[in-house]
């Protein structure tokens, strides 16, 4: 096992991120829309189904994701497969096995538990903090409430838990992480002679049969797949939002008779003591916690500046109690209802009597009302033109998108048509092939896999007519016409005499180097003679001090029990290199930051392994199913992949 560890660490590291990924796609995932009735059920766990709108939602959630972490080089074709689709059906199962433990298991998740994670996430933080009118905004564009977007916060942590259970309880053997880390801490004393093929360039006469040779038996590298010049045309909601006027009356009566939207209701900063029951609480029982609360509430009687004081001591709220108690400012709806009633019913300074709630007994303290406020209209005139035009671009998108889709079809010859009509602009792509091309920022993905199906189906190319108006997501349609078709071909070898002619040189020079670097070795061997080596260095697995991998592989696997030896490696470019590894030893210490981090990654491969077995057994548990054959094909084809 560890001799193949030990030939491909970066195979090994690999490794590790893939164990590790899987648990980040599981917990991920906030939400995916419940559509109702009149869909193809695709798979079911307990009595819950998955439908087929569901599955095409969370796919382009997963692939919009996929975009916004490899940008241009993105490639959607690779994920656009029914491998692709099977497994994103998976992670929605595992997501509903989850929830569906977790509801088993009566697992509750704090309040002041989700107001962290809420206002940890940058998308709401301004500045570094936490800005209620941003996450207000994030939220309504969205089409959630807070209450709503709370709730799924809150089932998102309770999966969260389950996993953290799991993959907190697991342990790496010490054996295998010290054999791991003497494999990548052993290091190897060598010098080095280079043969550089630049060397010998000078020695090789390439031939036209050379040439004719190697353009042959590598055609394949010279050929240049089917393309087509095209040219398209893109119908966005931008478009035609551009062409809408919003007059400041109809700003202005929108303002009033929306102003709620506007303003902020009152909110609370408060602080509060909780004292609770059980294993690592205030006391035992409920009535032990219930008497320790007393006790504190007649302290603060006695002298209410001693709130924070107590609140360190005795709080049972690990958020807050390290702050003295403060929870921060919070609204209505985003506490428990016992503990909002009280806080909304006291004046700033006032200490309540104790309040049970779920959670246990709260002493609370309001510190601050703010009151309810409306912003003036100047101050959010932009964003309500924006609204509105863009209300009245989706009225009138609904009407261009008809406009265009008939015309594209109607008049297939030409796109300057449906350009002129909606003052559109035609634009070309010269090389376009079946792979598509990488998508530009902000922009719809134009040739996504269905344009590229519709650009190189047989009545585009011959007949060079438009294709079908399609939807190419973020409010966009598009068309496209085939202007040029070229054929996959393999270039002509005197269009690529000059590349194939450096490829022979290379080829010619890198073998000479080789053979010169084995004709030395035989003569240190012979000799005993070790002249000509560069200065001695330490290399390991972990510090290669610039070697390649091809050559680290070759001094690292030679037997220890054999050293000193010779060894001859191909380097990058096609040089050689003969490496006298001298000696091997492991250091007596171990880097602290090194022997942490691969502490850290071996605990998340067997934690994240824990937390696969721990899913699927609850997909068992669950009786998850998969009812559409195709989906089923794909499943079972990427298990057995899996297998040795």
């Amino acid at each position: 096992m560890f001799d193949s560890i030990r030939s491909h660490r970066r195979w090994l590291m690999f490794f590790l991120v893939v164990l590790v990924f899987p648990s980040f796609v599981v917990t991920g995932l906030y939400s995916y829309n419940r559509m109702a009735g009149g869909e193809d059920v695709v798979a079911q766990i307990g009595d819950q189904q998955v439908l087929r709108q569901e599955l095409d939602t969370a796919q382009r959630e997963q692939m919009e994701r996929l975009r916004g972490m490899f940008g241009s080089s993105f490639d959607p074709s690779m994920f656009d497969t029914p491998a692709a689709r099977a497994a994103t059906l998976q992670n929605l199962l595992s997501e509903r096995a989850l929830a569906l433990e977790a509801e088993r298991e009566n697992l509750l998740v704090p309040s002041d538990r989700v107001r962290q994670a809420i206002s940890g996430q940058q998308a709401f933080q301004q500045d570094g903090k936490f800005n209620y009118e941003r996450y207000q905004t994030l939220l309504r564009a969205q089409g959630l409430t807070e209450a709503a977007f709370e709730q799924r916060v809150r089932a998102d942590l309770q999966k969260q838990a389950l996993l953290q259970a799991v993959s907190n309880s697991s342990i790496v053997p010490r054996t295998v992480g010290d054999q791991v880390r003497r494999l990548i801490e052993e290091e190897r004393v060598v010098r080095e002679i280079r043969f550089m093929p630049g060397e010998f360039r000078a020695r090789v006469n390439v031939t036209d049969e050379q040439l004719k040779a190697f353009y042959e038996a590598n055609q394949a590298d010279f050929r240049l797949p089917e393309s087509a010049r095209v040219e398209y045309v893109v119908l966005t909601l931008e478009d035609v939002a551009r062409e809408v006027q919003v007059p400041e009356p109809e700003a202005l009566a929108y303002y009033e008779q929306n102003r709620a939207r506007w303003g902020q209701d009152e909110q609370r900063k408060a602080s509060h003591i909780l004292f609770t029951a059980g294993d690592g609480g205030s006391a035992r029982d409920k009535a032990g916690a219930r008497k320790q609360a007393e006790q504190v509430l007649a302290q603060l009687r006695a002298n209410p500046r001693e709130f924070e004081k107590l609140a360190r001591q005795h709080s049972k709220d690990p958020g807050s109690a390290v702050n003295g108690g403060d929870l921060g400012q919070f609204g209505r709806n985003m506490m428990v209802k016992p503990f909002e009633q009280v806080a909304f019913s006291l004046q700033p300074g006032e200490i309540s009597d104790l309040v049970e709630s779920e959670f246990g007994f709260h002493i609370i303290r309001v510190d601050a009302v703010v009151p309810a406020q409306v912003k003036p209209f100047a101050q959010v005139r932009t964003e309500i033109e924006t609204e509105l035009r863009r209300q009245a671009a989706q009225k009138k998108y609904a009407e261009a998108a008809e406009i265009f889709t008939n015309t594209v079809y109607e008049q297939a010859d030409s796109l300057k048509p449906v350009a002129d009509k909606l003052r559109l602009q035609v634009q070309m792509v010269e090389e376009l092939t079946r792979a598509g091309m990488p998508p530009l920022p902000g922009a719809a993905q134009v040739f996504n896999a269905r344009m590229i199906s519709a650009v190189f189906a047989e009545d585009s190319l011959k007949l060079k007519r438009n294709t079908e108006a399609l939807d190419v997501g973020a409010n966009a349609l598009a068309a496209a016409r085939v202007i040029e078709h070229r054929p996959e071909r393999v270039q002509p070898l005197e269009q690529v005499r000059e590349q194939v002619r450096n490829r022979v040189l290379q080829q010619e020079s890198s073998r000479l180097a080789r053979a010169a670097a084995e004709k030395r070795l035989a003569e240190l061997q012979a000799a005993a003679s070790d002249t000509g080596f560069g200065p001695v260095r330490t290399v390991s697995r972990s510090k290669p001090e610039g070697l390649p991998q091809s050559a680290l592989t070759v001094v690292m696997q030679a037997p220890a029990s054999e050293l000193p030896r010779y060894a001859v490696a191909e380097l990058d470019g096609g040089a050689h290199a003969i490496f006298q590894i001298q000696s091997a030893r492991i250091p007596d210490k171990t880097d602290p930051a090194q022997a942490a981090e691969l502490s850290r990654a071996l605990g998340q491969a067997f934690g994240a392994a824990d937390d696969n077995s721990y899913i699927a057994a609850l997909k068992v548990k669950h009786k998850a199913r998969v009812l559409k054959s195709d989906y089923k094909a794909a499943i079972d084809e990427a298990k057995s992949a899996k297998k040795p």
